[in-house]
């Protein structure tokens, strides 16, 4: 997040300890213990260590590690479905462990909604009344919630589904039901934990590019847990990843591929094709000088979208942003960077 962003979600120093005596290991050299001995020597398990980070408005914030590491916790403590044992949640200036049970419940049902892996459905109710569910929590008058709930019915493509019920619906469906739930009391913050894991391969991609068609078209702040790296890279403005506890590194898709902060990063990012990754920006010469160019590319293209540009193309590309030349790229700047993953 660029300095002069302003944050949605802010997280400080936020720690969960499950075991008797939590809090008072915080601050102490027992609180950086390996989790087996800490628990063998406390009866504790830390599940978040000392985690901070800022997440701007509209931004896409993932949170992605192996079963164990701590993200599912994290993002559940976001909206206080876990308390934290120390540290500061605030959500659009909203300190959540300061607010008292009636603001709480209300932070919950207007600025914050949450998308689960298991679709939650009530499937005696129709799907309509699936999605205004929590407008009807609200008090949201009959004909006013089932209009707001039919249209993100149409806004996640299940317009004229609105009288059916769950179980007449497809895994796939039923995700996108959750979705427009979620999207229904119109939050200001979406998290979702782990929602496409259970689904087949060819449905989860399609969930996959139905989220970032949503943000392109509403501009919601979303944290997204996953296990799965290249839906990370998708999906991600910034990929936080997380081991024991504790954040690895935070970057973008780009500065996590190439330039891994340890071993155990660069292991995660080993097999992932750097040129559908990597942008121009990166393989660039920083130059203005005068030429003979063969057009514009944006500093952000991703290089291997470059390929067909330049494949038949000898002379180089300027590279643009904001209008202004930032440098060069030509063809063996591209084909070198497409060699590095074969």
């Amino acid at each position: 997040m660029s300095d002069d962003a302003q944050a949605t979600v802010s997280c400080r120093n936020v720690w969960k300890i499950y075991g008797p005596n939590a809090d008072k290991i915080i601050g102490t050299p027992t609180a950086d213990l390996p989790r087996a001995e800490l628990l063998e020597t406390t009866g504790c398990v830390a599940a978040v260590r000392d985690v901070s980070f800022d997440v701007a408005q509209g931004e896409v914030f993932v949170v992605m590690g192996l079963s164990g590491s701590g993200k599912s916790t994290l993002v559940r403590m976001l909206n206080r479905i876990h308390d934290p044992t120390a540290g500061e949640v605030v959500l659009d200036g909203d300190d959540i462990m300061k607010l008292d049970e009636d603001r709480l419940r209300e932070v919950r049902r207007t600025k914050i909604s949450m998308v689960f892996q298991h679709f939650g459905l009530l499937p005696h109710r129709r799907i309509v009344d699936n999605v205004a569910f929590g407008l009807e929590i609200r008090g949201v008058e009959k004909d006013a919630r089932e209009a707001k709930a039919n249209e993100v019915l149409e806004t996640v493509g299940l317009g004229g589904w609105g009288n059916s019920y769950p179980d007449e619906l497809s895994g796939g469906m039923q995700q996108r039901v959750g979705l427009a739930r979620a999207l229904a009391t119109d939050p200001e913050i979406m998290l979702f934990d782990e929602p496409f894991s259970a689904l087949d391969p060819l449905i989860r991609r399609d969930m996959q590019d139905e989220v970032i068609r949503l943000q392109r078209d509403v501009r919601k702040t979303m944290i997204f847990i996953t296990h799965d790296l290249a839906e990370a890279l998708k999906l991600g403005d910034r990929i936080a990843i997380m081991k024991d506890g504790k954040f690895v590194q935070v970057g973008t898709p780009e500065e996590v591929v190439a330039h891994p902060a340890d071993d155990y990063v660069a292991d995660f990012t080993r097999d992932v094709p750097r040129a559908h990754v990597l942008t121009v920006r990166s393989i660039m010469r920083r130059t203005n000088g005068d030429g003979e160019y063969a057009g514009d590319v944006a500093a952000s293209t991703i290089v291997q979208d470059l390929l067909a540009k330049v494949a038949e193309e000898h002379r180089p590309f300027r590279v643009v942003d904001d209008g202004q030349q930032v440098g060069v790229v030509d063809r063996t700047a591209v084909l070198a960077a497409m060699i590095e993953d074969r």
